[in-house]
């Protein structure tokens, strides 16, 4: 396994890798991104994984600075992987000065949901993949589901763009009590993390309630958002939608995801399940 640190080093060894899989993350690596990396093995010639910790979207207050970073630790499950490359640019290699182009997300997909609040956060994120892309040159590019709508934008730039790289949204792994695997589950304390699996409950009973039927989806979400608050969480959304745009469904629709985002204690998750 190859680490660059440059731009230019990356290129030279993408002009002599065939087919590629680009894998994008932050670090601090879980099973659901080296679940990413296994998956794309069946789709390239070989393997280049990233890890950026992208300013860009982050909001001020946020957690930019304690983000865990790992590289070590990353390094030796991105080996034991099969991951051929590995992209690990200082910021001043990304950014090597102010970022003033910025891809910039239509509000109908980016100001919703989590973009709601977090004000931005699409921006950067859809700049920085923008950029990875440039470096990269992949032919093929996966990202989890459970950033759900990250995913949704992402493909939509794709195709706005008409970039030549095939997207692939890798299905969530989940631990056994089925809490979403994240990296920011690391801030949890113990009594945090047995009370984390609630949120996926919540979602699973509200998908539950429309397969058998229940079609009055603005209760569902305010029974699902009431149930939690009384669990002591503090829930940003708990919404239906549909899943080709994200936008609310009417009670006819089919093809549907509930997706939540909620803080427990200083830590925000967020899970979705398609129905």
């Amino acid at each position: 396994m190859l680490i660059h640190d440059t731009i230019a080093s990356l290129r030279a060894a993408r002009a002599k890798a065939g087919r590629v899989a680009l894998v994008p993350t932050m670090g601090n690596l879980h099973e659901g991104h080296i679940a990413l990396m296994t998956q794309a093995r069946g789709h390239a010639d070989q393997v280049i994984a990233t890890i950026f910790v992208n300013r860009l979207q982050f909001r001020p207050g946020e957690d930019f600075e304690k983000y865990p970073r790992t590289f070590e630790a990353d390094c030796q499950r991105m080996e034991a992987a099969g991951v051929e490359h590995v992209f690990a640019p200082l910021e001043s290699e990304m950014y090597p000065q102010p970022q003033t182009y910025h891809v910039e997300p239509p509000p109908e997909q980016a100001g919703i949901l989590d973009g709601e609040f977090r004000p931005g956060h699409f921006r950067g994120v859809a700049t920085v993949v923008m950029k990875l892309f440039q470096i990269a040159q992949p032919d093929v590019a996966l990202f989890g589901k459970k950033d759900y709508q990250q995913l949704m934008v992402i493909r939509n730039m794709v195709s706005d763009f008409n970039l030549p790289i095939e997207i692939i949204g890798g299905e969530t792994v989940r631990a056994s009590d089925g809490l979403a695997l994240s990296s920011r589950n690391g801030y949890l304390t113990d009594a945090e993390r047995a009370e984390a699996p609630a949120l996926y409950r919540e979602i699973s009973g509200l998908a539950a309630a429309v397969l058998t039927g229940d079609r009055n989806f603005s209760r569902l979400e305010a029974m699902a958002m009431e149930n939690l608050k009384l669990r002591g969480w503090f829930p940003d959304y708990v919404a239906l939608r549909k899943k080709a745009d994200l936008q609310s469904p009417s009670a006819q629709d089919s093809g549907l995801v509930v997706l939540a985002a909620a803080r427990l204690g200083s830590t925000r998750l967020i899970d979705n399940l398609e129905i």
